[in-house]
Order: C-alpha cells, then structure tokens, then sequence
C-alpha cells in the first residue's frame, strides 16, 4: 500500500474508498466523514478504523449517514486546509492514499493545456454576468445555474475572494430573488425555462447547499431547494399512462415524459438527497421504470453483451437520450442493471461528432456517465472528450454549437458550461458527478 508523505503544512485534497460501493475510491473499509454544523466545503473521506473513528469525532467530525440509494454513504471531498502533517497522519493513517495534493488552486498530475482551457472558460462566464447576477441572457435562471456548476466544477466556491467565487455569489443571490421561484416552488416559469430549466435549477441549489457565504443564504439555498424538490415530486404523481408513469416533460402538469426533462429531474433529486433533503424510494423505483421502457437493445435481442440505448420519448439507440439514461441510471445506483451495461457498450462505439444534434448536452452525460462506469469507459471518455473540445474552443474562452438548436436557442453560456462540466470531470469536485 502507498503511503503519503507530507513533511509540512500544505492544502490536501484527500478520498478514500467505501465498502461495498463500486469505483467508490482506492482504499476499502473506509467510511465518509462530514463536519459537523454547516459545510464549509466538500466532505472529506477518512480511513476508518476504531482508533481512527474516535479522533476523528473528537476532532469535530462525524459519519455522514447512509445513502439511501446506494450501498454506502454519497462521496464527497473537501480542503481539509492547512493543517499540521502529524494531524492528517493522526485522522488519516500512514495508510491513506491522497488522490490529488494541491497548492493554491491547482491540482496534481493536472493536464496544463486542459486547464488553461477550463480557467479561460471559466473567465469568459464570469465576464458574462450582468448586475443583477444572471450569467447568460437567454433562460437566465437555467444558464446561470449551468454557470454556477461550472466554476465549481473547476473548484471554485462562492466564499472565495476570487473573481469566480464573487460571481457564484452573485449567481447565487440572482437564483434566490423571491420573484424568480414560485410560490408553488416551479423555478421554470420566469425564465421560460420550464421543467427542464427548473431541474438545472434545483440540481445547482442541491450541490451549493452548505456552501452559501453566511447562514443565512443557506437557509435560503435550503429553502428553496427543498420547494424545487417537492414541485418535482408532484409533477411526476401527475396522472399520466403506463408507457409515461415516473418521468417528466416540460411542465409540471405534462402528461407525457421524455429522457432529456427526466435526467434533469433526476439529477435534481439525487443531489438533494445527498444534501440531506428527504427524497422518497418511491420516486426513483418510478423513474427508473420508465427509463427502462424507454430502453431498445441493438437489433431487438437483450442480452448482456448486447449494446442498447435509450430513446427520447419512446424506445430508440438515440445517442443523446443513451448518454442520458446512462448516467441516470447510475445515478440512481442501476450500476449493473441490464440497460446501463448495454448502454455503456453503445457509446464506447459511438463517434461523437461536432455536428451531433445537442452535442454539447450529450457530451455532457457521456463525460459523467462513461467516468461513472469506470475501467475502459472512462478512459476512453478521458482521452475523446478533450480531443473533440479543445480545438473548438475560441481564444476568448466560449464554445458553441454548430447546429441550430445549440446555436440559436441556448446560446454560448449553455454550450460552455456543459463544455466545463464535461472537461472539469477530471477534478471530481462535484458531489453528483463522483462515483
């Protein structure tokens, strides 16, 4: 077993595996720690041992509690900050593996063309932020969220003094305007973003929850996310036909469904359910059932080696509804389920081209949903998406997209935050993007 050495005081980034989860991390028998009272940053993962477990809790850290989707608790990461070298050994062990050692802002083994690329996108979205905090001038809410996601992708939080974390706070203020949530919770009226905005909405509040700059734009995050997620609850109960029971469209009273609303609303869920926001079994049992009727194997035969994919409305091998599917299954811990196998075959022969209808949207789910899977998958994720990507990105940090969906309707804002939430999988800050 590999042994960290750290003979100073130095920012460590630290993970540790969990028992039971597949790809948790590389240490087993582990257990995930928070700290007690309200987060200050990512959660760290601490090796867990008696002896351990006990100073850990005598140090002002406790277990975060089981996940009830899954096997083990959600993974989560944090800057344990600058603490003496015999403190981590003592609450660590000789034992634990730092999976990324940092100084300042960047991260070890980083790739520097990437992240050159990322810190350039990421300028570009804060010098789009206007006054009132709206990053993006088509489907504000939407797009600032996307945004906001984005820089904390790249590590940024809204407590820092830096450019970016001044606009996540920014962001953050605009989403919380009580005109922009209705009273009902929908965060997708006021920006004519409906459902599908308003799950990008939700999602975005789930992951910042415990990151506000004081209590009290907490409690609002809090709030309101909880508001956004009782809204998707009751819009998925709408009476809607066996083929559509369990997912979402673009209103909260659709009677339809199709995968693009629905991985959305997943999305939304399973982060507030990492956040601590109670979310029924019920709910995911369902949505699962209706993204597997929306599965078609290759050439109608099911098996295991058989790859299948997901379609928008209907049974389909669609790339982009796949990509979705994909990482929605897994996000609701269908890790091995049939469909999610077949699905991770497809796309590992897919070519993914510039030109591809959404292309930014669907790379987006196939960079998280390919590093999810793991082995193979993610590799071939890792070396593909920043081949596609880099040489399209223009010298003042955007991308767009070259069909008329993503060109016209969603603007660059959209383009470049899927784009940075593609690339930044490699940092795995985000809570919902780690395995």
């Amino acid at each position: 077993m590999n042994q960290v050495s750290i003979n100073s005081c130095e920012t460590i980034w630290l993970r540790a595996g969990c028992p039971g989860h597949r790809g948790a991390g590389i240490l087993p028998n582990t257990v995930h720690f928070a700290p007690v009272g309200r987060r200050t940053g990512f959660q760290p993962v601490r090796e867990d041992s008696a002896s351990r477990l006990s100073a850990a809790e005598t140090t002002g850290w406790k277990p975060v509690g089981q996940d009830r989707w899954d096997t083990c608790p959600p993974a989560k990461w944090t800057v344990l900050g600058i603490l003496p070298a015999a403190f981590l050994h003592k609450i660590c062990g000789l034992g634990a593996i730092a999976l990324a050692l940092t100084l300042g802002t960047g991260t070890a083994r980083a790739d520097a063309k990437l992240d050159d690329a990322l810190k350039l996108a990421t300028g570009y979205l804060v010098s789009q932020q206007d006054p009132k905090g709206m990053i993006g001038q088509q489907f504000p809410m939407a797009n600032t969220s996307l945004a906001v996601l984005a820089l904390a992708a790249c590590g940024h939080q809204p407590a820092d003094a830096s450019a970016e974390g001044q606009a996540m706070r920014k962001g953050l203020d605009y989403v919380l305007m009580p005109e922009n949530q209705t009273k009902e919770g929908y965060f997708g009226r006021v920006d004519n973003s409906r459902m599908y905005g308003h799950g990008i909405t939700t999602l975005m509040l789930a992951e910042m929850s415990g990151m506000g700059v004081d209590d009290k734009q907490d409690a609002a995050i809090r709030d309101k996310c909880k508001l956004g997620v009782e809204l998707i609850l009751r819009a998925q109960s709408m009476r809607k036909d066996p083929v559509n029971t369990g997912g979402w469209q673009y209103e909260p009273d659709s009677a339809g469904s199709d995968m693009s609303v629905t991985c959305w609303q997943t999305m939304a869920l399973r982060a507030s359910q990492n956040a601590g926001i109670d979310v029924p079994r019920q709910a995911i049992d369902h949505v699962v059932g209706y993204m597997k009727r929306m599965y078609q194997p290759v050439g109608g035969k099911r098996g295991p080696n058989i790859p299948g994919g997901f379609g928008y409305s209907g049974p389909a091998t669609t790339t982009s509804p796949t990509a979705e599917g994909f990482l929605a299954m897994q996000v609701c811990g269908q890790y091995d389920a049939e469909e999610t196998l077949a699905a991770a075959n497809l796309l590992f022969q897919v070519d993914l081209k510039a030109d591809h209808r959404w292309f930014f949207y669907t790379l987006y789910y196939y960079a998280q949903g390919m590093y999810q899977r793991g082995d193979k998958y993610a590799e071939a994720a890792q070396r593909i998406v920043p081949e596609i990507l880099l040489p399209l990105q223009q010298r003042e940090g955007w991308w767009q997209g070259l069909d008329n969906d993503e060109m016209g309707t969603a603007g660059k804002t959209y383009t470049t935050s899927l784009a940075v939430l593609a690339l930044a999988v490699k940092n795995h800050f985000l809570p919902i993007y780690q395995r």
